[in-house]
Order: C-alpha cells, then structure tokens, then sequence
C-alpha cells in the first residue's frame, strides 16, 4: 500500500509485513525540563506501537537512532533505554539495532516493524457512510498532563501522577487493535494529533464526513474534574491520547464490545460528505464551534 496510513505495509508470503517510523525532538516535541530519560524512552516506543496497533498488527522488532550533544551523560541514556525496554517486555518487542551520532540537541528516530494477518489489517481509508465512529478508552488526559506541566499547575498527588503519566507514558492499544481487526473493523487511526484533527485525515483518507456528538465524548473523569469547562476541549483537540478511533457497524461494534479489554465509546457517525469535512453537535442538536482542531506540525510555535 502506498503512503498515508499510520505504517507501510507490504505482502511477504502468507503475512502482511508492517513498518513505521517516528521522532521526537528536543524542545519540539519534548523538554527535558519536565520530561526524565525513562518517560522519554518509554513515550518514544510507545507512538511507534500505537501505529502498528491502529493497522491491527503485531509489533515485533525496533530499530533506535539518537542524536545526542557530547555531554550527555551516560547514565541518561542508560535511563533512556531503560524506558524503552520496559514496553518491549509488555508486548514483546525486540530493539535489534540503530545509531548514535553527536547532534546540537536531543533528537529520537525509532522505526518499528511488525506483521499483520492477511484479511485482517486496518487502514484510515476503508470508513463508509452509515459506520458509527467509535474510540477507545478516555481522552484528554494526555492533553490535560501537557498542560499541568508546562503551566505549573498543583493538584493532589494522585491526580498529578495520573495526568503525567498519560502524557509522558502512553498505553498503546496493541491487543485492542489485533481485537478490532479479528471482528472485522476495516477502518481506524490512532488518536496521536487529536480526536478532531485525525478523524479529519481518516475521513479526507476514505472521502466522507463525520458527524461528531460532543456529549457523547468520553473525557477522562481526571480532566472534568481539574480542568471543568476546558475539559471538552482538551478531549477534542489535546492529542497524544494514543486511543483507537475506528469506525464499524453497529453489529461489528455489539461484538467488538464483548472482547475489548477496554472500554469503547460510540461517539459520532459517518456520512456522506464532502471529504475531510466534520460537523460537531451539542447534546441539543445544535452546530458547534472549535477553537483549535488539534497538532499542527509545521505551525509556529511559542519561543
């Protein structure tokens, strides 16, 4: 298959081979200012799984460059991979090589392939009109921990550690993408730029609309609760969740429920639409607004 779905894929005997590739750069995507070597690592490993996850694939060998300034200490690193190591035990993942090359900043490049069953591989362009739009898990914690730790926010221990870990350690949806793919699912992405700003590429990928329930949006009880009426929002468009968003029948999904380990959340319908194009209601019936659809990586950014 040709570019744009969450990794290449390829036939290779009886399997479909799978491969993507991520990076993470310093003050960009992260800062060590509030981000420790063992987050890093975990957090740089884990936006390669959840793009095997979204394909329903098994993940099962990472490849890792770095690009480190000369005084980094190797204690740090050490740190880094330890990180990293603590996710391929989760889902046995081997790290088979990469490189090292001096850089002026911290820069991560990990590629991750893995295989896929032929018949069962999900892609962000196989959505069709009459499909409800499902995701797993909650959202906006994530969101909620970027902001927590960029603005300096106090909350309760518990839920400080709760917000942190959702931005810094990811779970990605490994098991619960080879269970869409096994019931029949064809199509999904992983939720990495925001619930709005991927369901926009999804559906732009299979040329249809969405109609999107803002009610019906599961946020995490954490976000309500800490950040009230911005809550919403950062589930909309807070990004890195690393939830699945799919879409599927209402007969696929009554069976997809029985098997998921985790909760799923019907949250909007496809329709027939001019591609891209995504209409938000209130519980009212009413059109709503959004401020800010979610990650722009080419947009300026705040120095």
């Amino acid at each position: 298959m040709g570019i744009g779905d969450d990794a290449a894929c390829w036939h290779s005997d009886a399997s479909i081979q799978l491969a993507t590739s991520d990076a993470l750069i310093q003050d960009v995507h992260f800062t060590l200012n509030t981000t420790t070597w063992r987050e890093l690592g975990w957090k740089a490993l884990a936006a390669n799984l959840s793009d095997i996850a979204a394909m329903g694939g098994l993940p099962q060998y990472a490849l890792v460059s770095l690009g480190l300034p000369g005084d980094t200490e190797v204690e740090s690193i050490t740190e880094l991979y330890q990180g990293m190591v603590e996710l391929t035990h989760l889902f046995d993942v081997a790290i088979v090589g990469g490189d090292v090359v001096a850089a002026p900043i911290v820069v991560l490049s990990l590629a991750l392939v893995g295989t896929a069953q032929t018949g069962h591989i999900m892609t962000r362009s196989a959505a069709a009109p009459g499909e409800r739009i499902v995701v797993t898990g909650f959202l906006g914690a994530s969101g909620a921990g970027l902001v927590m730790l960029q603005s300096g926010l106090e909350f309760d221990k518990e839920t400080a550690t709760s917000l942190r870990e959702a931005h810094l350690k990811p779970n990605p949806r490994v098991v619960e993408g080879q269970t869409l793919a096994r019931h029949g699912v064809r199509a999904a992405i992983d939720l990495s730029d925001g619930l709005v700003s991927d369901l926009v590429q999804l559906c732009k990928a299979s040329g249809v609309g969405a109609r999107l329930f803002v009610d019906q949006i599961p946020v995490h009880p954490l976000v309500y609760h800490s950040f009230g009426d911005d809550a919403t929002n950062l589930a909309l468009s807070g990004g890195e969740d690393y939830e699945l968003l799919f879409t599927a029948s209402t007969e696929v999904i009554s069976q997809v429920r029985e098997s998921m380990p985790c909760p799923i959340t019907v949250i909007g319908e496809i329709v027939e639409e001019e591609p891209g194009r995504m209409r938000l209601f209130d519980k009212h019936g009413n059109e709503a607004t959004l401020e800010k659809k979610g990650w722009e990586h080419f947009a300026p950014r705040k120095r």
